[in-house]
């Protein structure tokens, strides 16, 4: 009833002002009815054939805990959101193909250059550099596409003057999932993690990555107790679910959360002291996944976007618009996923199999966060004690500096500094000429632009029109900033049509109280809410017999600051007075 008549008052507003321009008791049945709309119209299956249907048994064990692979979540569809499922789309399917005779135009090396180039750093002064750890920690739990066979390439010719070491450059096609016989679909693509929001960057996908990261004792996770993971060495790599593109940022949150989930383990075992190891730590890994997906709901996410409907939005998501303490007392409040949240609510997939999709890959596409140089100070008196660049702090190389720079210093130091804001000519510099470890050298911002036109993510305008909102009609109304917008203009030929996503992303004026764009915010309004509604460990099985008690009220209790004071207590005094451990903390003295 409330969930309609929210509804009902949004859809007479959606025709007059923009959601975030009205009053928060006006905003929030506006925002309701955008995320119900694109509920309806804007989630769509790309695998083939459809997924299978179990009719069978279920062992106990994927019934009552996470499985490596993330298969199993949903208990009649198996497979859904597992590891090798495809990406779905936002779009209908027929929006989606790739546009190839347009492939390289404009050149994607040049749109790097000429409108992704960091001149000077923008910073995002509402944030700390922990935001920007913390996505990047998030995006490795979701998703990553495939790597293609070496000699698949896209060849990206070059200007004679262009610095870059090889002409034309070279860029790795991303592997196309195999259709069946006379499929008439577009292009897809496998996703190699799970889908689900199940801390596979700290658990792994996989049976042997998981074993690899267990003592075996306790349930435990192997850790030191300074939050150093132990190292691989055969690679020289930290032993940690995820370890692609590691950084020291990446570092301390694989740390932290190892800690955190061996602390949910002594805690378990003081109430259940005969429980095996198994069992402890498939209850641990529930609850510190639930608690990873609270943080980004309720602390990142209005970190980021910090305007006040937000905010409510996301708490609404979680707890409803009633709160925990009124959801524990009414248990008929999660009747309504308004009132009591989604949180314990019954699933929903809405009107397509769970999946996270292409659309929602390209809108976080956040590289501007990172910041290309470094300044580490100690928590006990604020002095500098390291200045580093980005290539200094990444891949093996990192291992030197965490040799020398305690956590509780590297987190106060990321405290202290902002990342960059979201925007044009805010891309790293070492981004743009990264090479890694294995010595493959790499424009990412290239690559960025390239990818969403070759997995069929439409342009900015086309974008706009699918997700429910205006097109721009003239360069001018598409940024405010007049240098950006002739810069635009001469790059995509005078042709407002083809602005690439992230182009148009990073130029579009942005509201009050937000950290990156609206247009990119609708795809968050409805993938958000579905990572929660979708699965069954956040809905259904939300509960105390699957998590235990102590679960449930670990979950409820925690945070990302008492997460923090509980494993590195030396960064208190800098948390003092800090409402959300994203925004920028206080300087020691």
């Amino acid at each position: 009833m409330g969930d309609s008549l929210l509804s009902k008052i949004g859809e007479f507003l959606h025709a007059n002002r923009p959601w975030y321009k009205l009053p928060r008791l006006l905003a929030m049945p506006q925002l309701i009815e955008i995320r119900n709309q694109l509920r309806q119209e804007n989630l769509h299956d790309t695998e083939e054939p459809p997924l299978a249907v179990h009719s069978g048994p279920i062992e106990e064990t994927v019934r009552t805990g996470r499985t490596n692979d993330g298969s199993w979540n949903d208990l009649k569809c198996p497979h859904m959101g597992a590891v090798g499922a495809r990406f779905g789309r936002n779009f209908p399917l027929a929006e989606t193909f790739p546009d190839t005779a347009n492939l390289l135009q404009p050149n994607p090396r040049m749109v790097s250059q000429e409108l992704l180039t960091r001149h000077s750093f923008q910073p995002a002064t509402i944030l700390n550099l922990l935001a920007a750890s913390w996505i990047q920690f998030m995006v490795h739990d979701w998703f990553v596409h495939k790597k293609g066979e070496p000699e698949n390439v896209v060849e990206i010719p070059l200007d004679a003057a262009d610095p870059w070491p090889a002409h034309p450059m070279k860029v790795v096609r991303t592997p196309v999932d195999p259709a069946p016989p006379g499929s008439t679909h577009p292009p897809a693509y496998a996703n190699g993690n799970s889908h689900w929001w199940d801390g596979s960057q700290v658990y792994g996908c996989d049976t042997d990555t998981t074993a690899s990261v267990r003592t075996l004792q306790h349930g435990k996770l192997l850790i030191n107790p300074d939050g150093r993971l132990p190292i691989n060495p055969a690679t020289g790599l930290e032993i940690t679910g995820f370890t692609e593109n590691t950084w020291i940022g990446l570092s301390m949150l694989h740390g932290l959360f190892a800690l955190e989930h061996n602390a949910i383990c002594d805690a378990l075992r003081t109430q259940y002291p005969e429980a095996t190891d198994d069992w402890l730590f498939a209850k641990a890994r529930l609850v510190n996944a639930a608690l990873m997906a609270k943080i980004h709901t309720i602390e990142w996410t209005p970190a980021i976007i910090p305007h006040p409907v937000v905010k409510i939005a996301m708490n609404t998501n979680w707890s409803g618009l009633a709160g925990q303490d009124l959801q524990d007392v009414f248990e008929f409040l999660n009747d309504s996923e308004i009132l009591g949240g989604i949180i314990g609510s019954a699933t929903d997939h809405h009107t397509a199999p769970y999946s996270l999709t292409e659309e929602f890959v390209s809108v976080y596409r956040m590289h501007p966060l990172m910041p290309d140089d470094f300044t580490f100070r100690s928590a006990v008196d604020n002095k500098v004690i390291g200045r580093y660049e980005l290539p200094e702090v990444a891949g093996l190389a990192a291992r030197k500096v965490l040799d020398k720079v305690t956590f509780t210093d590297l987190f106060y130091s990321f405290g202290r500094m902002n990342p960059g804001a979201i925007r044009l000519h805010n891309y790293p510099t070492h981004l743009q000429n990264l090479v890694r470890d294995d010595g493959e050298r790499l424009d990412v911002a290239t690559i960025d632009i390239l990818r969403d036109r070759e997995r069929g993510v439409p342009r900015y305008n086309r974008f706009r029109r699918l997700i429910h909102k205006d097109p721009v009609k003239s360069f001018e109304e598409l940024t405010d900033n007049a240098e950006w917008r002739e810069e635009i203009r001469k790059v995509y030929n005078n042709d407002i049509e083809q602005v690439d996503l992230m182009i148009g992303l990073l130029a579009e004026p942005l509201p009050d109280g937000f950290g990156f764009s609206e247009t990119a915010f609708r795809v968050f309004v409805l993938m958000a809410s579905r990572r929660l509604k979708s699965d069954r460990f956040f809905t259904n099985d939300y509960t105390p017999e699957l998590y235990t008690p102590l679960g449930i009220e670990w979950v409820k209790q925690n945070s990302m600051l008492t997460v923090l004071k509980r494993h590195f207590p030396g960064v208190a005094p800098a948390l003092d007075g800090v409402e959300n451990a994203f925004q920028p903390w206080r300087a020691v003295e």
